[in-house]
């Protein structure tokens, strides 16, 4: 190999991939290899991880709760920012990966080790995310990325190398979909969803429940927010785990939060993939309600479309950015009046808002009234429309006078009298 390193973090998830990855960089590269699995909520896809990356030849593995940091730090931010990749997809996996590397990258400044690894293909958005991280935080540290040097070149090749190696996998040829779970929510992508003719069967997902299967009977969920932070799911205090655990059981049970795309990655072509995201789904819909009671005009405006550019970053892997940093605090300025409650109807995959309300709102039904009020004058929206309108104005009466036939010759505005 061009690099000689002597330690190396591997950032592992257990799965097929990166079970194949430990005993392949120390076949190849003869080094240390030290792994780190960040829980972010994959729920029983730890268990025995570290056993399994022991006997797999890691010399350490290091499994660390970062839930609450993933929660807090990443989804509630990407979600104040209204940021939604291509108008569907809520960022799942995209704002996982600097979290991740992030950690990775300072158990390795901890450990002394001389590189880092990531189990991500070089076809995908992952790859990018893990990598631009490290440069941002220590680009001192050599990359491995064995996608990019070994001779596997499939999901069937791994399985074989996996199969003569010793190592026990999930994955199978039968069960061939590649798949991302966290707490925000689960990707599925690979076998026959490649075709984007395919209809996803119900056997595929795994968070939510068929719509058509889904109670007959809606159920309604009030959502209290703080400087837009969830606090309360009807009127109990939960921390971050907990309250979007609690929406991810609500929402899967009526079959909220699937979408399926056809996105385009960062590298340059299309992918099909299909998402769920119950519990997020629905914090972004109340959230976004609220907001269109507490945010001024020019503001919320603005703010949808810094929107976009926010959900471009994090899913190009430019978290660590001043670009970034420099929009969050735009987004934090805009968060402190959104405090209030969001009430949603959940029925058979359909999330609405039926109710809101919040301190700060600029909603005054006095103003906004079709009945008798004694706060606004009708009388006023003339002189407005008429300066609102003016520019329209003055080009119709160009085109009715006609254009100029020579430099000295212009338009006789003076025989169109005033309103």
């Amino acid at each position: 190999m061009t690099h000689k390193v002597k330690k190396v973090v591997l950032a592992y998830s257990g799965g097929l991939d990166t079970s194949c990855i430990v005993p392949w960089l120390r076949e190849n590269y003869g080094c240390e290899v030290i792994t780190f699995t960040g829980d972010i909520g994959q729920g029983d896809e730890l268990e025995g991880l570290e056993e399994k990356a022991l006997a797999s030849g890691a010399s350490k593995a290091y499994i660390e709760d970062l839930r609450q940091e993933f929660l807090l730090e990443y989804a509630f931010r990407t979600m104040q920012a209204g940021a939604i990749y291509e108008h569907k997809y809520l960022l799942g996996t995209s704002f996982a990966r600097p979290l991740l590397a992030k950690r990775q990258v300072e158990i390795a400044e901890m450990e002394g080790a001389d590189g880092v690894a990531h189990g991500c293909t070089g076809k995908g958005n992952d790859q990018v995310r893990f990598e631009l991280t490290y440069k941002a935080l220590n680009p001192r540290l050599t990359v491995i990325a064995p996608w990019r040097e070994w001779d596997i070149r499939s999901r069937e090749d791994a399985l074989a190398y996996a199969a003569a190696h010793g190592i026990p996998v999930s994955a199978s040829k039968e069960k061939i979909y590649s798949r991302d779970r966290n707490i925000w929510h689960m990707s599925h992508e690979g076998g026959p969803l490649e075709d984007p003719w395919f209809e996803p069967d119900e056997g595929i997902f795994v968070l939510t429940c068929s719509p058509e299967e889904a109670p007959d009977e809606p159920e309604y969920v009030e959502i209290d927010f703080v400087q837009g932070v969830p606090r309360r799911i009807n009127g109990v205090a939960m921390g971050p785990v907990e309250l979007l655990t609690e929406l991810n059981r609500m929402g899967g049970r009526h079959g909220i939060g699937r979408v399926d795309l056809v996105e385009n990655r960062l590298v340059g072509m299309k992918s099909r993939g299909i998402y769920e995201a119950p519990g997020g789904t629905i914090l972004y819909t109340a959230h976004r309600e609220l907001e269109t009671l507490t945010l001024d005009r020019d503001t919320s405006h603005y703010k949808a479309l810094l929107a976009q550019r926010y959900a471009e970053l994090v899913y190009y892997g430019r978290w660590f950015t001043p670009l970034r940093e420099a929009m969050d605090a735009f987004v934090r300025e805009t968060q402190k009046r959104i405090t209030g409650t969001v009430r949603l109807k959940l029925y058979k995959g359909c999330c609405r808002v039926v109710g809101r309300k919040s301190p700060y709102s600029l909603y005054r039904e006095e103003f906004a009234t079709f009945g008798q009020e004694d706060v606004y004058d009708q009388k006023d929206a003339q002189g407005f429309i008429n300066l609102f309108g003016l520019p329209l104005k003055v080009q119709a009466l160009l085109e009715l006078e006609g254009v100029r036939r020579t430099e000295l010759e212009a338009p006789d505005y003076t025989k169109f009298k005033r309103d």
